[in-house]
């Protein structure tokens, strides 16, 4: 073989293995591909793998008629983006820099053949798509928003979820001193509440002996930020927060199967746990027997708690058929006790229907029916909707909806935080558009 066919196959090997290190760099970025390289036997730079993702060209995109529109973050709370989707093949058709009206406006002038356009209720999103092509449809989804009011009537009546506890007999009176150990998150004994109690009593005891904060600080070893937490707070029960408080229990949706056989005189952990078996329990017995314990030995009754509001609102939201038979019970319990739950389900299940069966049409008299109950998250959304009501219509009719948007900007959250923000908006513009 002469030297022009070797200098030939030099150059085929050396552009597929720039065409291998680049797809990789499109899979996994810099950092992760560099490695990755070295394992296949090639050594190679992050900074080169994110060059040769740069380099490569801009995909061919067909210009869609039917576009999705939504905002990711690259920055939460401070810095946004839009991401572009085409509904109907669903592939990400193009990223902008930050989520004005502008931008999308021209984006949009530019492609004179969008025919529908799927956003959310943000206004900028709703202006970018009225002055960059007035003549598309828009069409807006509600059920997140419906979903996030739902949530917020329940926690405004959340005092009507406590009919789903069971009660029990009144308690003997105890000393105020075991009142206070009960009501606190961690009894006596708790070594988190030990110490965080000695701590308390000895930041306070030198603060009422007249020592400063700083001198305090020395004397305990304790930073200025911690002599100030222990110091602000009257009692060591204001500093029992955080993630282990109220944590959900495997056992929660039986507890109260439990305390009705508990008032009953049953009160035998075996026994019960057998009894809660049958009914779909994958708790173990000594999870039982731990709740029965504290049932036992707290001076105060041991109850299971209501369910959370985002609980509730979740049954309220899901279809009835796929509810468990202890989830209808407790959601008819909760509509029976309190009248706003009830009317807050019959509208949730109401916009349901119209949004299944396509009956756009109905939405004026359905927003004639929240006004007439005392819903206030829901009156918000209502007033939201009259701003916007051609699009939400239009998504209550037409069959486009940008549900399909919101797992790219999953995708954008993965591959942003797999460049540690090493990168900046172009590679990962390219990075979404090409994987």
């Amino acid at each position: 073989m002469g030297a022009a066919g070797l200098t030939r196959r030099h150059g085929q090997r050396t552009e597929r293995l720039r065409s291998t290190l680049a797809s990789v760099g499109l899979a996994l970025a810099g950092r992760a591909g560099a490695r990755l390289a070295a394992v296949l036997g090639t050594s190679v730079s992050r900074s080169t793998i994110l060059r040769l993702v740069d380099e490569l060209p801009e995909p061919d995109v067909t210009p869609p008629r039917v576009v999705g529109v939504d905002e990711y973050a690259t920055r939460k709370g401070r810095h946004y983006g839009t991401v572009l989707v085409d509904v109907e093949t669903r592939r990400p058709v193009d990223l902008l820099p930050d989520r004005e009206a502008s931008s999308l406006a021209a984006w949009l002038s530019r492609r004179p053949n969008v025919e529908v356009v799927c956003r959310d209720r943000a206004p900028f999103f709703a202006d970018g798509a009225t002055v960059g092509a007035p003549q598309a449809v828009q069409v807006a989804d509600l059920w997140h928003n419906l979903s996030e009011a739902a949530e917020r009537s329940v926690a405004q009546h959340c005092g009507c979820l406590r009919a789903l506890i069971p009660t029990g007999p009144e308690p003997d009176p105890e000393p105020a001193q075991a009142e206070n150990t009960a009501g606190s998150p961690w009894p006596r004994g708790h070594r988190f509440a030990d110490r965080t109690r000695a701590r308390h009593a000895a930041v306070h005891a030198l603060l009422a002996a007249g020592h400063s904060q700083r001198l305090v600080e020395r004397q305990l070893g304790m930073t200025y930020r911690t002599v100030k937490q222990l110091g602000d707070a009257a009692t060591p029960e204001d500093l029992f927060t955080g993630q282990w408080q109220n944590r959900p229990s495997i056992l929660d949706d039986y507890k109260p199967h439990i305390d009705d056989r508990w008032n009953e005189g049953c009160t035998n952990a075996w026994k019960l746990w057998e009894e809660i078996v049958p009914l779909g329990c994958k708790g173990s017995y000594q999870r039982v027997r731990v709740y029965l314990r504290q049932k036992r030995t707290s001076p105060r009754p041991v109850t299971a708690r209501p369910p959370s509001p985002r609980a509730v609102a979740g049954w309220i939201l899901r279809r009835p058929e796929s509810l468990t038979e202890s989830e209808q019970l407790q959601l008819k319990t909760a509509r029976t006790h309190c009248p706003e739950l009830d009317a807050l389900t019959r509208h949730v299940r109401s916009f349901a229907i119209m949004l299944t069966e396509r009956q756009g049409e109905r939405l004026p008299d359905w927003l004639d029916a929240i006004r007439r109950d005392d819903l206030p998250s829901l009156h918000t959304l209502a007033a939201g909707i009259d701003c916007d009501r051609d699009a939400v219509i239009a998504g209550l009719t037409l069959p486009w909806s940008s549900c399909f948007v919101e797992g790219h900007v999953n995708r954008i959250k993965m591959l942003k935080r797999q460049m540690f923000g090493r990168a900046g908006f172009r590679l990962l513009r390219k990075r979404v558009l090409l994987a």
